[in-house]
């Protein structure tokens, strides 16, 4: 058996950043807020990753339930939706 001294390097070098995802447009109807929080909130308990920044200092604020952690992300603009069309509109 022969030992090498080279480090493994297992993470690839042409990795490019990861590019910022685009804001959300604000949410005005305070029960569009609730249902786009409330499905991110089942999102996040199923396991999704936090969209929230990295930052330790802005986290130690916050809560730490999925539902207000949710309520985070959309206020932030950080969760996309689509508000599909009535039925009256697409006939």
């Amino acid at each position: 058996m022969t030992e090498t001294n080279e480090p493994l390097d297992t993470t690839p070098q042409d990795e490019a950043p990861a590019e910022p995802r685009p804001k959300a447009p604000p949410i005005e109807s305070r029960f569009l807020f609730v249902d786009v929080a409330a499905l991110r909130a089942k999102q996040l308990r199923r396991g999704a990753l936090l969209r929230l920044d990295d930052d330790a200092e802005s986290l130690r604020n916050l809560p730490f339930k999925c539902e207000r952690l949710a309520m985070e992300e959309v206020k932030r603009g950080l969760v996309a939706y689509d508000v599909p069309k009535a039925a009256a509109e697409t006939a």
